[in-house]
C-alpha cells in the first residue's frame, strides 16, 4: 500500500523496524526447539505428538502446517486429549498465524507472553481447563479471532481489552468472569462476533456498544446484567443475532430494535422485562426465531405478526399476555414452534391454525382458552408435540388427530373435552406420552385395539371411562399407567405382568373387584402401586414382597382380608403403606415401612401391633405380651455381650490413639495456652502448633509443612464447652468423599480447625462449565458421603450445609464434602447456622435437612439455578419452579444450557435425577428419602439407561 503522506510513511517504517527487532529477539531458539519445548510441558495420551522428533522435518509433524518458506504457520491440535500446561514457547514462534488447541484438557494460566506473537491472526484455546485471569489486551496487529470460551478463567475483563483493535471474533463465554463489561470494548470497532455468555458479569450493558457498527452477533446471556436494554443496540444494523437471556434486565424492550433489519434471532427470555412487544419488532422481515419467554411482558399479541413471514420459532410463554391468539399466526408459512403457555390468553384457538403452517410443536397450555381444538392442527403432518392442558376447551378430540402419525407427545388434561376415543386414536405409532386426564371423556376402552408401541406414559384418570380394563395397551415400554377415578369394573388383568418396564400403576377410585393378581409381582420395576378405593377382595399376595423397588403401596378402602404378609415389612425400598379400611386381622409387621406407620394408614381393620402402639395406635398383640419376659432376657444378654465387645474395642482404641490425645501447649508465637487435638497420626508427627499458627492467611489458607499440605479455618469467636465433643466426632470421619479434619486447636481467643488440603476448586467455581458426566459424578460422590455419615457413623453425623461452596471438586473430578462446624454463631437449637440450602422446617439440622440440601444441590447441578437467585418467574421458590418445570415443561427449557448437547442421549437420566431432587426437597421431612435409598437410586439409573427407581415418583401437576 502506498503512503499517502510523509507522517504515515514514517509511522509505517517504524512499525516494520519494531516488528523485525521483536522477531529477531524471539528467534533465539529455532522453531523446532520451541515446539519440542512445548511438547515437554504436555501429556499426550493419544500419541498425537509421536512424530514431533528432531530427526524429522517439523513441516511433516502432525498438527503443524508450514508456509512456503518452511516456517510454522499453523498449529492445529484440536481434540487430541492433550493435558498439562501450555508452554510460553508457543507464542515465541515468529511466523505462526493460527493456533488451535481447543477441546483438550490443558490447564494452568495462559502464558503472559501471549501478546508477543505478532504474526498471529487466529487463537482458539476454548474447551480446556485454563484458570487464572484473562490475558491483558495488547496491540497484536493482525489478531482477528480470540476464542477462550468454556474454560475456568476468572477475574475481570480488563480495560485493555479495547487494544485488540483488529478483532472480528471475541469469545470469553463459559468462564467465571466477574465485574462489568468495560466501556473500552467499544474501541474494537472491527468486531463482528461478541460472546461473553455464561459468566458472572454484572452491571449494565454499556451504551457504548452502539459504536461497534460491524457487530453481527451479540451473546451476553447467562450472566447477572441489570438495568435496561440499551437503545443504542438499535443502531447496529448489521446484527443478525442478539442473545441477552437469563439476566436481570428490566424495563421495556426498546422500540429501536425495530431498526435491525437484518435481525434473524432475538432471544431475551428469563429476564424481568415489562410492557408490550414494540410494534416496530414486527417490521423485522428476516426474523426466524423470536423468544421473549419468562418475563413480565403484557398486552396483546398484535396481528402485525403476520409480517414476520420467515418466522419459524415463536416463544412467548410465562408472561402476562392477554387477549386472543392472533389469527395472523395462521398465515405464517414457516412457523414450526409456537409456545404461548402460561399467559392469560382467552378466546378460541384460531380455527385454521396449522393449515398453512409447518407446525412441529404447539404448546398453548395454562391459559383461559375456550372452544374446540381445530381440525387443522396437524395439517402439515409434522406435528410432534401437542400440549393444550389446563384450559377450558370443549368438544371432542378431533378425528384428524387420530391420523396424525407424527405425534409423539400429547397433553390435553384438565379441560372439558367430551366424547369417545376414536378407534384410530389408540393406534398412533410414535406417541410416547399421552395425558388426557381430567376431562369428560367416556366409553369403553377394552373393546378396541391398543397399538401404541412406543407408549411410555398413559394417563386417562378423572374421566368417565367404563367397562373392563384392556389386557394390553400395545406397548412393552409403558412406565406410567394411571386409570384412576373412572368407572372401570371387573378384575385387574393378569396380562399386566407383561408390562416389564412399569414403574407406576394407579387404579384407585374405580369399581374393580376380585383378587390382586400374583402376576403383578412380575413387574420388577414397579415403584408405586395404588389400588385404593375399589372393591378388591382376598388376601395380599405374598409375592408382592419380592418386588425389589416397590416404594409406595396403597390398598386402602377395599374388601381385602387375611393377615399382612410378614415379608412385606422386609421390603427395604418400601416407604409408604396404606392398608386402612379393609378386613385385615392379626399381627402388623414390626419391620420396614410398618415400623413407624401412621394410625390413619391402618385404621378400619382388626389388627394388633407392638406393645407401645405409639404411632400405629393399634392394641398390643397377645403373643407379644406372653413372650415379653423372654425377649427381655434375650435383650439383657445381648446388651451384656455388646458391652463386653465394646469394652474390648475401647481398650484397643485407647492404645492406638495415645499419640493423638489432647495436649496443652504454650505457643512461642503468641504466648497463649492452647489445647490441641490431632486426629491424624501423620499430622501429629509432622505439624506443630507454631506451624499452624504461622500460616499467613487470617481465616483460611494452606501451607506446606514437612511435606504435609493443610487447609486452616480460624474461629475467632468464643468456643463453647462442647467444642471437643463435637469436633472429635467429625475428626474420626474417614471417607473418600469427605474432607478429613486432621487437627483442632482451642484457646481463650478462639479456635483453629486443620483440614487436609484438597487440590481442586469449590463446586461453586466450576459448576457452570461442568459436563453432564462430571455432574453425575459429583451427585454420586456427595450421596455416598451422606450415606456414610447417616448410616455408618454412630451416632449419625449431619453435614449441616450442603451447597456448592461446601463441595470441593478435586483433580480426579471427585466431589469432597467439607462438613460444617457446630462451633459458633448458633441460630438453631442444634448449633448450626441456616442458609438458603436449609430445609423449611427450621428446627435444627437432621438427616432430613441434609437430604433437603442435597436435593437443592441436584437442582443446581441440573439447571444452573440456586436458591439465592432473585426470581423464578411466577414461582415463589426454586422448589416450586423446579416442580413446575418437571411436570409441565420440556427438558430443554430448564436444563443448564451447557448440557443441552448431552441431553440428546441422556434425557431420561436428567429427568430421573430431577425426580430424585424433588423427592429430596419434599416440604414434609418424613416424605424425604433416606441417603441409602438416594444413592441406590442414583447408582441404578446412572449405570443403566433403564432402571426402576427405589423412590416414589413425583406426581404431575
Amino acid at each position: 500500500m502506498a503512503c499517502t503522506g510523509s507522517k504515515s510513511c514514517v509511522k509505517s517504517i517504524m512499525f516494520l523496524i519494531v516488528f523485525v527487532l521483536l522477531s529477531m529477539q524471539q528467534c533465539k531458539c529455532s522453531e523446532l526447539e520451541l515446539l519440542l519445548l512445548m511438547k515437554t510441558s504436555m501429556k499426550d495420551p493419544l500419541g498425537s505428538l509421536h512424530d514431533w522428533i528432531s530427526s524429522q522435518s517439523l513441516c511433516h509433524w502432525n498438527g503443524v502446517v508450514c508456509d512456503d518458506l518452511s516456517h510454522v504457520a499453523k498449529i492445529e491440535l484440536s481434540g487430541k486429549n492433550l493435558s498439562g500446561k501450555l508452554s510460553e514457547t508457543i507464542f515465541n514462534l515468529p511466523y505462526v498465524e493460527s493456533i488451535d488447541l481447543s477441546n483438550n484438557q490443558l490447564s494452568g494460566e495462559i502464558p503472559i507472553n501471549f501478546s508477543s506473537c505478532l504474526a498471529l491472526r487466529f487463537l482458539n484455546l476454548s474447551n480446556n481447563n485454563f484458570t487464572g485471569p484473562l490475558p491483558q489486551g495488547s496491540r497484536i496487529p493482525l489478531l482477528e479471532t480470540l476464542d477462550l470460551s468454556n474454560n475456568m478463567i476468572s477475574g475481570k475483563i480488563h480495560e485493555s481489552v479495547g487494544l485488540f483493535s483488529r478483532l472480528k471474533v471475541l469469545d470469553f463465554g463459559g468462564n467465571v468472569l466477574v465485574g462489568s463489561i468495560p466501556k473500552s470494548i467499544a474501541n474494537i470497532s472491527s468486531l463482528e462476533f461478541l460472546t461473553l455468555a455464561s459468566n458472572q458479569l454484572i452491571g449494565e450493558i454499556p451504551r457504548e456498544i452502539g459504536l461497534m457498527k460491524n457487530l453481527k452477533l451479540i451473546y451476553l446471556g447467562y450472566n447477572n446484567f441489570s438495568g435496561g436494554i440499551p437503545e443504542e443496540i438499535g443502531e447496529l444494523t448489521s446484527l443478525y443475532h442478539v442473545d441477552l437471556v437469563h439476566n436481570n434486565l428490566t424495563g421495556e424492550i426498546p422500540s429501536s430494535l425495530g431498526n435491525l433489519t437484518n435481525l434473524q434471532y432475538l432471544f431475551l427470555y428469563i429476564n424481568k422485562l415489562t410492557g408490550p412487544i414494540p410494534r416496530s419488532l414486527f417490521n423485522l422481515k428476516k426474523m426466524v426465531s423470536l423468544d421473549l419467554s419468562d418475563n413480565f411482558l403484557s398486552g396483546e399479541i398484535s396481528e402485525l405478526i403476520s409480517q414476520l413471514e420467515k418466522l419459524e420459532v415463536l416463544q412467548l410463554f410465562s408472561n402476562n399476555f392477554a387477549g386472543r391468539i392472533p389469527n395472523a399466526l395462521t398465515f405464517l408459512p414457516n412457523l414450526q414452534v409456537l409456545q404461548l403457555w402460561s399467559n392469560k390468553l382467552s378466546g378460541e384457538i384460531p380455527k385454521d391454525l396449522g393449515k398453512y403452517n409447518n407446525l412441529t410443536i404447539l404448546d398453548l397450555s395454562s391459559n383461559n382458552l375456550t372452544g374446540k381444538i381445530p381440525d387443522s392442527i396437524c395439517y402439515s403432518g409434522n406435528l410432534l408435540k401437542l400440549i393444550l392442558f389446563s384450559n377450558s376447551l370443549v368438544g371432542e378430540i378431533p378425528v384428524s388427530l387420530s391420523h396424525c402419525k407424527s405425534l409423539q407427545r400429547v397433553r390435553l388434561q384438565n379441560n372439558q373435552l367430551t366424547g369417545e376415543l376414536s378407534l384410530e386414536f389408540t393406534k398412533l405409532p410414535l406417541v410416547y406420552f399421552l395425558d388426557i386426564s381430567g376431562n369428560n371423556l367416556f366409553g369403553l376402552i377394552s373393546e378396541r385395539k391398543w397399538d401404541m408401541p412406543t407408549l411410555q406414559m398413559l394417563n386417562l384418570a378423572r374421566n368417565k371411562f367404563l367397562g373392563t380394563l384392556p389386557d394390553s395397551f400395545g406397548s412393552k415400554n409403558l412406565e406410567n399407567l394411571d386409570l384412576s377415578e373412572n368407572d372401570f369394573y371387573g378384575t385387574i388383568p393378569k396380562n399386566f405382568r407383561q408390562l416389564s418396564e412399569l414403574m407406576e400403576l394407579k387404579l384407585r377410585s374405580n369399581k374393580l373387584s376380585g383378587e390382586i393378581p400374583d402376576e403383578l409381582s412380575s413387574c420388577k420395576k414397579l415403584v408405586s402401586l395404588d389400588l385404593s378405593h375399589n372393591q378388591l377382595s382376598g388376601q395380599i399376595p405374598t409375592c408382592l414382597s419380592e418386588m425389589p423397588v416397590l416404594s409406595l403401596l396403597d390398598l386402602s378402602m377395599n374388601q381385602l382380608s387375611g393377615e399382612i404378609p410378614p415379608n412385606l415389612g422386609k421390603v427395604e425400598s418400601l416407604v409408604l403403606v396404606n392398608i386402612s379400611y379393609n378386613h385385615f386381622h392379626g399381627n402388623l409387621p414390626s419391620t420396614g415401612a410398618f415400623l413407624a406407620i401412621n394410625s390413619s394408614a391402618v385404621v378400619g381393620n382388626q389388627l394388633c401391633g407392638r406393645g407401645d402402639g405409639i404411632t400405629s395406635g393399634l392394641p398390643p398383640c397377645k403373643s407379644l405380651e406372653k413372650s415379653s419376659i423372654w425377649w427381655f432376657f434375650l435383650t439383657c444378654l445381648l446388651g451384656i455381650l455388646v458391652l463386653l465387645a465394646f469394652s474390648a474395642l475401647v481398650v484397643v482404641f485407647i492404645q492406638r490413639r495415645r499419640e493423638l490425645k489432647l495436649k496443652k501447649v504454650e505457643s512461642a508465637q503468641d504466648g497463649n495456652n492452647w489445647e490441641i487435638q490431632f486426629f491424624d497420626s501423620k499430622a501429629s508427627k509432622s505439624i506443630t502448633l507454631d506451624d499452624i499458627l504461622g500460616i499467613g492467611v487470617p481465616y483460611k489458607g494452606f501451607s506446606e509443612i514437612s511435606n504435609t499440605q493443610v487447609f486452616v479455618k480460624r474461629l475467632n469467636v468464643d468456643i463453647p464447652k462442647s467444642f471437643w465433643t463435637n469436633i472429635h466426632e467429625l475428626g474420626n470421619i474417614r471417607h473418600p468423599n469427605v474432607v478429613k479434619i486432621m487437627a483442632a486447636c482451642k484457646s481463650e481467643k478462639g479456635g483453629i480447625v486443620v483440614y487436609e488440603y484438597v487440590e481442586g476448586k469449590d463446586l461453586s467455581e466450576v459448576i457452570r462449565v461442568m459436563s453432564w458426566e462430571h455432574r453425575q459424578k459429583v451427585a454420586i460422590g456427595i450421596a455416598r458421603a451422606l450415606k456414610y455419615l447417616h448410616c455408618s457413623c454412630s451416632p449419625s453425623i449431619f453435614a449441616g450445609e450442603i451447597s456448592p461452596r461446601k463441595v470441593i471438586v478435586d483433580g480426579k473430578d471427585e466431589a469432597r464434602l467439607r462438613l460444617s462446624l457446630p462451633t459458633m454463631g448458633f441460630t438453631s437449637s442444634k448449633g448450626f447456622s441456616f442458609t438458603a440450602y436449609a430445609g423449611p422446617e427450621y428446627n435444627g439440622i437432621s438427616e432430613k435437612s441434609d437430604i433437603y440440601g442435597f436435593g437443592l444441590l441436584l437442582i443446581e447441578l441440573l439447571t444452573g439455578r440456586n436458591p439465592s437467585d432473585a426470581e423464578f418467574g411466577k414461582r415463589e421458590s426454586i422448589i416450586d419452579w423446579a416442580r413446575y418445570c418437571y411436570s409441565e415443561c420440556h427438558l430443554d427449557t430448564w436444563v443448564e444450557p451447557i448440557m443441552k448437547s448431552d441431553a440428546v442421549n441422556n434425557q431420561n437420566k436428567m429427568v430421573e435425577m430431577m425426580n430424585v431432587a424433588l423427592q429430596c426437597t419434599a416440604s414434609e421431612p418424613p416424605a424425604r428419602p433416606c441417603a441409602s435409598d438416594v444413592i441406590k437410586t442414583l447408582d441404578c439409573f446412572v449405570r443403566s439407561n433403564s432402571c426402576g427407581l427405589g423412590l416414589k415418583r413425583c406426581s404431575s401437576v
